[in-house]
């Protein structure tokens, strides 16, 4: 619209003319004006941010001149008054905000700087800017300005190399520090090296015993697969012979045996047979002694059969003790027993044989009692 203006955002608009209390013009930001076309003047001032460049020599408190390089922020107060006061002053050139500003941060640079020491400036960086900001807040604020911040960029001595100087104690000791670290780094490389060394060393000596142990097991199970054909057949060769021993002991057991059967038995029986013959022989012999004594025919011929059991059983008592092997059952004891009462009837006949002549020396009479009396035997006892 004709006659409307608004400020920019970073802008403050001045509207001079006509009347206004306590104030050469009117200030108006954030929002439009209506203005008088002819009876009003409209002006802007910035409200942006400013920047201010400081380079000035100043000599410290111990004497040493010192460059300092700052830079400074800064900008137009948000309020009327800071407003005001800065339109009135750079309203028309707003270009010598900088310029004035960089003035005013240089000679409180040199006051403040004046009364320190190179250490202490050098050291203390932030409480220099805190010492120069707050001797010129009063300052900045009568010309309408705020400062924001200031930052020292840096601090040169020139030639004197006094800050050189003082900072080779700390050059020293860090070099130091800095050549013991290599050392140290150094060192622990070696011992790293080191370490990998014996560990490789190690490794390797590991590995050849495992691999010696390795062919010590493969070569032993090598010499017993060798040795398994060879054993294996030893073995079976001792088995064989041991089998083959075990048969000729069982053979030669067997023919004990059949000696014990064949010989051995069938000559303790004959033996027994002979002694027992024998002690018939000499029953028989003492019988007929006793009779011939007696001269009883009827009374030997009783005398013989009451003996005759006991010679049998001394017979069978002898093959008892004989052993003798029964080889066809029943059929064999029937035999060994019609053998011992034939043997008993034998040795009966043979002591009668033996007494005919020397009873018949006798009378008749006497002869003949004793024959009819054996002959009265039932036959029984006969058979027996």
């Amino acid at each position: 619209m004709f006659g409307y203006r608004v400020p920019a955002p970073d802008q403050a608009m001045l509207i001079s003319g006509g009347r206004i209390k306590n104030a050469p013009f009117r200030v108006v930001t954030g929002h439009g004006k209506f203005v008088l076309p002819f009876f009003r003047k409209v002006r802007y001032l910035t409200l942006a941010m400013c920047e201010a460049e400081v380079a000035e020599t100043c000599v410290t408190r111990q004497g040493i001149a010192l460059t300092v390089r700052a830079v400074i922020a800064f900008k137009v107060g948000n309020d009327d008054d800071s407003v005001v006061n800065a339109g009135q002053r750079f309203l028309s050139d707003q270009d010598q905000m900088s310029i004035l500003t960089g003035r005013i941060f240089a000679g409180h640079l040199r006051s403040i700087i004046g009364s320190m020491t190179v250490e202490e400036i050098v050291t203390e960086r932030q409480k220099l800017a805190t010492e120069v900001l707050d001797t010129s807040k009063s300052e900045m604020a009568k010309i309408g300005l705020t400062v924001d911040s200031l930052q020292i960029q840096s601090i040169d001595d020139g030639k004197t190399g006094y800050i050189d100087a003082m900072s080779a104690p700390h050059k020293a000791a860090i070099q130091r520090q800095a050549q013991i670290a290599q050392a140290q780094a150094r060192q622990a490389s070696a011992e790293a090296e080191q370490e990998s060394a014996r560990k490789q060393a190690e490794f390797t000596r590991q590995t050849a015993v495992v691999q010696a142990e390795y062919n010590a097991q493969v070569e032993q199970a090598q010499a017993k697969a060798a040795q398994a054909g060879p054993l294996a057949q030893a073995h079976a060769q001792q088995e064989v012979l041991q089998a083959q021993t075990e048969l000729a002991q069982r053979a030669a057991e067997l023919r004990q045996q059949q000696l014990q059967a064949e010989v051995i038995k069938p000559a303790e029986a004959d033996a027994e047979r002979i002694r027992v013959l024998a002690t018939a022989e000499a029953d028989r012999m003492r019988i007929q002694a006793e009779a011939a004594a007696s001269n009883d025919r009827v009374a030997l011929d009783r005398m013989l059969i009451e003996q005759l059991p006991q010679i049998v059983e001394k017979a069978a008592d002898g093959l008892r003790g004989a052993n003798v092997n029964v080889l066809n059952g029943t059929d064999g004891l029937s035999e060994i027993a019609a053998g011992l009462v034939g043997q008993g009837l034998t040795i009966l006949d043979s002591v009668r044989k033996n007494l005919k002549p020397e009873s018949s020396s006798g009378s008749g009479k006497a002869d003949k009692a004793p024959e009819d009396s054996y002959r009265s035997l039932p036959a029984g006892e006969n058979k027996a």
